[in-house]
């Protein structure tokens, strides 16, 4: 060994010394598990893009589901504020996820046939991360338990959020708490259930939205709803998009009615008054 490579050695030695319990980025970071988890089923090279964008989006959306659990806590407890950054980061998550339909779309309806028989019956439709943002959202739907029980952890967490309040519920709550009167049987409707509009939480926004400087903190946490709704509705709206630009109206992977399945999706809002009131103002 040559003085130069004992040098080199010494000195990546001495470096390893001084990594917080060996840390590296690598280790920190598990990228060996992480590169390793994209097992294309075919050979076609378009796959490995198609693979890739639909492991980001669970990425983003664990990330949604960590932020979006993180405000609720905060509702819950009646500190409205901090639960404003939370709610903002997910927009901003929802955005880049709605850019990514747009990589996804350099693939050519040629490109994706190629390989689309390999799919077999998989399909984002049967996305537990997604219809779990859904339900803490308020749209709650127990018929999608059956795509996840084979996987009990997930098969779990959806019927956890099923049965607890979602985030729409935690926000009247703390509208009744404050002063703003909201219907009996709204506070107290069974939250397993997808929440329905309601003329007496519209009226209760109006007052909000009517008197902004009085309610502020509510105000504020309104828009940052809307913000959620209106980023999930221009996700919706893009894969529809792309759904068809790629494949047209053939029949989903999942046994769906592939875009028309989509386009039904663009009529459902999380916090419909927030969207009604408007008309009224």
């Amino acid at each position: 060994m040559t003085e130069s490579s004992e040098n080199i050695r010494s000195h990546s030695i001495e470096n390893a010394r001084h990594e917080p319990q060996g840390i590296t980025y690598a280790g920190y970071l598990s990228l060996d598990a992480l590169l390793n988890a994209q097992n294309p089923r075919s050979d076609q090279h378009d796959e490995m893009l198609f693979v890739i964008i639909h492991q980001t989006k669970e990425l983003w959306l664990k990330q949604i589901l960590h932020e979006v659990a993180l405000a609720q806590s905060l509702i819950r407890a009646g500190n409205l504020v901090p639960a404003y950054k939370s709610l903002a980061r997910v927009s901003r998550i929802q955005s880049v996820m709605t850019q990514s339909w747009d990589i996804l779309a350099t693939m050519t309806p040629a490109d994706y046939l190629r390989f689309r028989g390999d799919l077999g019956s998989s399909s984002g439709f049967q996305s537990d991360q997604f219809r779990r943002l859904e339900t803490m959202l308020g749209l709650k739907d127990p018929r999608f338990l059956r795509f996840h029980v084979e996987r009990s952890e997930a098969h779990a967490a959806l019927v956890t959020a099923i049965e607890a309040p979602s985030l729409y519920d935690d926000a009247l709550r703390q509208l009744s708490l404050a002063g703003v009167p909201v219907p009996e049987e709204v506070l107290n409707r069974d939250v397993s259930q997808s929440y329905e509009p309601h003329e007496g939480v519209e009226a209760a926004w109006l007052e909000v939205y009517r008197n902004t400087e009085k309610w502020w903190p509510l105000y504020q946490l309104a828009e940052k709803l809307v913000d959620l709704d209106d980023a999930l509705l221009t996700w919706r709206h893009k894969h529809v998009v792309t759904v068809e630009r790629i494949i047209g109206r053939r029949q989903g992977t999942g046994g769906t009615d592939g875009v028309g399945y989509l386009v039904e999706t663009l009529k459902r809002r999380c916090f419909p008054e927030l969207w009604s009131l408007r008309t009224q103002l």
